[in-house]
């Protein structure tokens, strides 16, 4: 007698369901978690376990879980429509200038500076005016050559996604740009600031289509946020 064993059923895939919220990881995310309490929202247990391999988290709101991302990529995962709403800095925004993305709220939080730097001891004031191109190393290839093509200069951009302090010393560019904090960084290595290309701080940011299609959930956890910061 043969026995035939019916196969398995595939499960069928989970549908995203509710919203989501994109944080970033490391310094901001420590500024933003009071705003986040006062919000009341509440991440999952080991939200809080930086070498947690969880991304995604679940809250005390059931509609609404949290990932954890890269800055850069928050922008990224909320113009794309992976999360509805995010925390990200202004320089991102700079950067990356992303029509689907309505940034509402200043969170006041990650309080910092896009700038331009330099070797010290380098004449680049008495120079700079007769430039007609300029290396610049960069994670912000985008806001380096706007700045630039203002002042009728070609920026050359070296890309890097970190070190940039090393990059004048080393010879792969005359000038950096990059978010200064404290200037402890560049002190070390040798570099001053040059020039201050805009302010930066926090912003609550959201997918204008969510927006469209979930005004109410959506507002109204713009509405909490607002609230947190009167508070």
């Amino acid at each position: 007698m043969t026995v035939q064993f019916a196969a398995p059923a595939l499960a069928a895939p989970q549908a995203t369901t509710g919203l989501i919220l994109a944080l970033p990881k490391g310094r901001i995310l420590k500024e933003v978690q009071p705003i986040l309490a006062r919000a009341g929202l509440v991440p999952g247990s080991d939200f809080d376990d930086e070498d947690s391999r969880h991304l995604r988290f679940p809250t005390n709101h059931p509609g609404l879980d949290v990932v954890r991302v890269r800055p850069f990529d928050v922008a990224t995962f909320v113009a794309h429509g992976g999360a509805q709403i995010g925390i990200c800095g202004a320089d991102v925004l700079m950067e990356f200038d992303y029509p689907e993305i309505y940034a509402p709220l200043d969170l006041g939080v990650g309080r910092c500076r896009v700038s331009v730097a330099g070797p010290a001891d380098d004449a680049v004031e008495e120079e700079a005016g007769r430039w007609s191109r300029v290396t610049v190393a960069t994670k912000y290839p985008g806001i380096a050559r706007r700045h630039f093509a203002a002042r009728g200069v070609q920026a050359e951009v070296v890309h890097l996604n970190g070190a940039m302090e090393l990059a004048p010393s080393l010879g792969l560019a005359r000038l950096i740009v990059d978010l200064v904090q404290t200037g402890s960084t560049l002190k070390a290595n040798g570099l001053v600031e040059r020039e201050v290309i805009a302010p930066v701080t926090s912003r609550l940011i959201i997918n204008r289509t969510a927006l469209k299609t979930e005004p109410e959930l959506i507002g109204g956890w713009l509405a909490r946020f607002r609230e947190a910061l009167a508070a």
